[in-house]
């Protein structure tokens, strides 16, 4: 590393989170055993390596579920103390209760209570460490950015993250409008190992795109500094990797040079899985959309009188076009002036509706779409041929978009909000291009364990 000053990347501050938290549990338990006659955790019994285990997984899948291991959260103190309390919560709960594996439940049940105390105790005081050391400005990573003055605001925007790095200085031929929070440099005078030492940068990132800005001179002292171990990345390269979607900037008539598509599309074992796991777990939900009916129908009644269901026309994969099943949010006649978004607060949802939007139960009924074939668990959401129609006009690499079935939940919808604009859907066309770039099985397992969060959260629409 070429600049001296120490940082944490996205990754690494993860990780530190995951082992601290394991570790501070361990040693909270391993003192409550040993110096409390605390009986119920006993680390002397020739169980406790899988009992541990056992406690560990617990706790970093309720962990994942509830978020304590995203940063934004992990950084703030009431989001941390909310998730931690719902973490341990449940962790406790599924331990005590898990056959053979968890003791025998104690006598006196306030160990019960300890027990949990000391989890919550222990991940709070590793949160508390985290917020007040590793979360501190000094271990940020500091970047420098060399772009043209036209793509400025938009990179600083797509790569500061408050969470992890920070845009020091920025090379370019004109400063920032309003930003003297950064520092500029011109091309034409940029020193970069001067400036490197004077702002402690850890990693470059150049603007890919409009590449005659850099100079021949300026080139070289890249390459020097290159040359001495310094991390140099392209923006596209640095936005696809730590914000986990596609730079727009790629998405040209050369696109096929960067983007293709991932090779779980040719991977029929993957797909037949995939396959597999769509038809059980729709079965499961269709189950549970025939248990959901008369409450349904009990809500409907006082707060969203009309039909119980409605089917709309939707494009699946291919542009063959399906009819979606959905749970009635609206009132009748709610386009009688034509197909429109829906919006924030949109006063055509009905009250009952909005619970139920907010719960994502209103999709419940699409399981019988994914047992049809129509749609999979997860996959771009699908969109109707009007709006559809339009955004190919707007946003020329929106078709492929389906090339895989759409879905019930997708790397889009649970990493941006939903879309009420064109605006929007570029944003989130990002999302699911990175997603059929890179789809793979362990990118469907944090699909599904951030859809969880967002059913839990109540962030539907």
């Amino acid at each position: 590393m070429y600049a001296n000053n120490f940082y944490f990347n996205i990754s690494e501050r993860r990780l530190y989170l995951r082992v601290l938290d394991i570790g501070f549990t361990v040693l909270g338990l391993y003192v409550l055993n040993v110096y409390f006659n605390f009986d119920y955790f006993d680390f002397s019994s020739p169980s406790r390596v899988l009992r541990i285990s056992t406690l560990i997984v617990y706790l970093l899948v309720f962990g994942e579920i509830f978020e304590m291991y995203n940063l934004k959260v992990a950084s703030d103190k009431y989001l941390t103390l909310r998730s931690t309390i719902i973490t341990v919560f449940f962790a406790t709960i599924f331990y005590v209760f898990t056959p053979v594996i968890s003791p025998v439940l104690p006598t006196n049940r306030l160990q019960l209570a300890y027990f949990s105390l000391t989890l919550f105790f222990s991940v709070l005081l590793n949160r508390f460490f985290y917020i007040q050391l590793i979360f501190s400005p000094r271990f940020l990573k500091n970047i420098l950015l060399v772009a043209d003055s036209s793509q400025l605001a938009d990179l600083v925007t797509a790569i500061q993250n408050k969470s992890a790095n920070r845009i020091v200085a920025v090379v370019s031929d004109a400063a920032m409008i309003n930003d003297d929070k950064i520092a500029f440099n011109a091309i034409s005078e940029a020193n970069l190992e001067v400036i490197v030492k004077e702002e402690g940068i850890n990693e470059i990132v150049i603007s890919s795109n409009n590449l005659q800005f850099i100079t021949p001179e300026l080139n070289s002292q890249l390459i020097l500094l290159f040359e001495k171990g310094m991390a140099i990345r392209s923006a596209d390269n640095f936005i696809e990797e730590e914000n986990h979607r596609i730079s727009e900037t790629k998405l040209t008539t050369d696109f096929y040079n960067y983007f293709t598509f991932s090779k779980s599309h040719q991977n029929n074992l993957y797909l037949a899985f995939r396959r597999v796991l769509d038809i059980l777990f729709s079965l499961i939900g269709i189950v549970v959309f025939f248990l959901l009916i008369p409450f349904v129908l009990v809500g409907n009644l006082f707060a969203n009188k009309g039909k119980l269901l409605y089917t709309q026309k939707r494009v699946g994969k291919g542009g063959e076009k399906f009819k979606i099943i959905k749970f009635r949010t609206m009132i009748a006649n709610a386009e009688e002036n034509g197909a429109e978004w829906a919006k924030k607060n949109d006063s055509r949802v009905t009250a009952f509706g909005r619970i139920l939007r907010k719960a994502r139960l209103d999709e419940i009924p699409q399981f019988i779409n994914v047992l049809k074939g129509d749609m999979s668990l997860i996959g771009p959401r699908p969109e109707r041929p009007e709006f559809v129609r339009m955004l190919e006009k707007e946003l020329p690499f929106y078709a492929i978009r389906h090339v895989v079935k759409p879905g019930l939940t997708g790397w889009a919808q649970v990493m941006y909000p939903y879309a009420h604009s064109v605006d929007d859907q570029h944003k989130k066309l990002m999302y699911d291009l990175y997603y059929i770039k890179e789809r793979n099985l362990l990118m469907d397992l944090k699909i599904v364990i951030k859809t969880i969060s967002t059913i839990l959260f109540f962030r539907g629409t």
